[in-house]
């Protein structure tokens, strides 16, 4: 039986609102017909903060300390929280909900998406595995979450490895089609990461951080021989068509495509209304 093509598109290092928009395009595309599924690898320059659809900025957010790191800003379409984009490696998978043998749950729908991830790990040589919660704790910590940084606990079917969180991903779900992306950290500079969040004060800061390593944790600090961004992609991308059994196809962005993206970025994604205004 011939395997299902998807179309691939490696954008490279992108802005903040380009990152954003460009993931929303390809919903709205998708949604209409007009591209096959498709996965995405990017990048982010400057390196970024994003933040889940549902945070509150002022609540949560230094914006000082952005600023101070020279880091850009944005909100995600999609839920979840803070996550630093800076040494790793970004996907989104845009698949209609109707896809055959999608599961109709997002919990379910996860594991299916995130094969493509668990394999990428194993073309690394890593034992990744899904987290599953099974303490009620650990369940009702996944309704109730402590803290404004998505790496911090791990979520249904999220990677771990060595019992530690090395892939975050969010989805959310609009026009009939599911966009799932997320970051494949390769290494993290955990000072700078909870520079950027707000805290009641200094000893609840160094408890979760202390806490934290023991939650998270980036692929070449595990592994013996460090990872390229570039080893990572060829991993990841074979891992995708191997996970979902697909052929992976080189997608191009037409012209018109490229300038609808851009102004879905500033009208949108760089608008104070849209990153502040929860």
């Amino acid at each position: 039986m011939e395997k299902k093509q998807w179309g691939f598109i490696d954008s490279g290092n992108c802005s903040p609102s380009f990152n954003m928009a460009l993931d929303e395009a390809l919903l709205d595309w998708h949604s209409d017909g007009k591209i096959p599924p498709i996965i995405r690898f990017y990048g982010w320059n400057p390196p970024t903060l994003s933040i889940g659809y549902f945070q509150k900025v002022e609540k949560e957010i230094n914006l000082a300390a952005i600023k101070e790191h020279g880091l850009g800003f944005v909100r995600r379409p999609t839920g979840g929280r803070g996550v630093l984009h800076e040494h790793e490696l970004t996907y989104s998978v845009i698949v209609s909900e109707g896809y055959p043998n999608m599961p109709k749950s997002v919990t379910e729908s996860y594991r299916v998406i995130s094969q493509g991830i668990l394999k990428g790990f194993h073309r690394l040589g890593m034992e990744a595995y899904f987290a599953v919660p099974h303490s009620e704790e650990e369940k009702d910590s996944l309704k109730n979450p402590r803290s404004s940084v998505c790496f911090d606990a791990p979520s249904w079917y999220e990677l771990v490895v060595e019992g530690r969180k090395v892939a975050g991903s969010a989805q959310t779900r609009q026009k009939g089609v599911i966009l799932q992306h997320g970051s494949i950290l390769l290494d993290l500079d955990e000072d700078k990461l909870f520079s950027l969040f707000r805290y009641p004060n200094e000893r609840v800061k160094e408890r979760m951080q202390k806490a934290f390593k023991n939650k998270a944790v980036a692929i070449n600090d595990i592994r013996q021989k460090p990872v390229s961004i570039e080893e990572a992609k060829q991993a990841f991308k074979q891992g995708f068509a191997e996970g979902l059994d697909i052929e992976l196809i080189p997608f191009e962005l037409s012209k018109e495509q490229v300038q609808y993206v851009e102004e879905l970025a500033s009208s949108k994604y760089e608008s104070d209304e849209w990153n502040f205004k929860r």
